[in-house]
């Protein structure tokens, strides 16, 4: 399979793709900008919203606006822009928020990363319905991905620098009994951000993989899709009946002579459904 490509080379580093029907479709962060990326779905223009200096991730809220991960801690933003940053996590301004999502009861979890990549230095933490926040996960070096089994029984995660995706079981609301899914073979890229479809398959974004890789729920490669940019970042199924595979790209350590697409979003009808994004309850 082969994407299309659907957007102008408009993000930096584009990450974090979400589709809600409340807001219209597709949002995606362009993070090192700290912008809200919106795609119109009649004419395909691109619109942005500033949030703050840096945005990892976001989800909506059920009560409206959005829950997001900044540089070092969680924020609430209202429908209006305003923001209401929940305070930091930690002290160390070499450490900063990376990749996450809603999980099946509605908490909402991001994990960190250090700016060079040493080992260890991130977590993975979750933010409660009261806004309480926890960590789940520690000594991990580039937390990514993470995404529900259709029945909420399973969670995917990516540390990158593990080259894999690993398998949770979900109980009672806590992650545990961590094992390998999947591992990524050498020159397949480095694992990013993922996506859960309807028949329980992950679909891995391959950081300088130029591709999406799908895995089954017994770790078997069974498909892939083919980008013209190398930095693939991350995926999410969006579209009037979530058939249409979204794929965010960047420009970062790119030669925009090599690849002047680098930094577009993509999209691929893959013939299988995805799951609806769980908004943030609290």
């Amino acid at each position: 399979m082969r994407a299309e490509q659907i957007s102008d080379p408009v993000a930096g580093h584009g990450e974090g793709p979400v589709w809600w029907p409340g807001w219209g479709g597709l949002r995606w962060t362009d993070m090192f900008a700290g912008d809200v990326l919106t795609l119109d779905p009649d004419d395909g223009t691109v619109t942005r919203q500033h949030v703050g200096g840096f945005l990892a991730a976001f989800r909506p809220r059920a009560g409206g606006g959005m829950v997001a991960a900044l540089g070092r801690g969680f924020a609430l933003v209202d429908a209006d822009g305003t923001v209401r940053e929940l305070g930091d996590l930690w002290a160390d301004h070499t450490v900063r928020m990376n990749d996450g999502g809603c999980g099946p009861d509605g908490r909402f979890y991001c994990g960190s990363m250090s700016a060079d990549g040493s080992p260890g230095a991130g977590s993975l933490y979750r933010l409660d319905l009261d806004l309480s926040t926890h960590r789940v996960l520690s000594g991990v070096t580039t937390s990514n991905g993470l995404a529900w089994s259709p029945d909420g029984t399973a969670a995917y995660y990516v540390d990158s620098a593990t080259r894999r995706v690993d398998r949770f079981d979900h109980v009672d609301g806590l992650l545990v009994g961590r094992r390998p899914l999947a591992v990524m073979p050498e020159g397949a890229g480095v694992p990013d951000g993922i996506s859960v479809d309807a028949e329980g398959h992950v679909w891995v974004a391959m950081w300088a993989g130029s591709q999406v890789r799908r895995y089954a729920p017994d770790g078997r490669l069974d498909a892939r899709v083919d980008l013209p940019v190398s930095r693939v970042s991350a995926c999410t199924f969006g579209g009037p009946a979530l058939d249409q595979l979204f794929v965010t790209t960047s420009r970062r350590g790119v030669d925009p002579a090599d690849e002047p697409n680098a930094g577009a979003l993509f999209r691929v009808a893959v013939g299988v459904r995805g799951l609806p994004v769980v908004p943030f309850a609290g």
